[in-house]
């Protein structure tokens, strides 16, 4: 790695994620995450003007939004 540049870690590692790469890890758009934060549906933190999201929220929203038929 060079100096002075982190190692870019994977989704999991990370302590947060951006609004990007939730949308990714759940494949919907951006926008899509935006609404879900709004809602208060996806925990998020606010650091200035971006969102940033737990890894362990992602994941709780997907486990609750599982659906098992009947």
């Amino acid at each position: 790695m060079g100096a002075g540049i982190p190692e870019q870690r994977s989704g999991q590692d990370a302590p947060f994620l951006t609004v990007a790469e939730v949308a990714e890890r759940m494949r919907v758009s951006r926008m899509t995450v935006y609404r879900l934060v709004h809602s208060g549906e996806l925990p998020a933190v606010r650091f200035g003007r971006s969102f940033r999201v737990p890894p362990g929220s992602v994941e709780s929203l997907i486990e609750s939004a599982r659906y098992t038929g009947s």
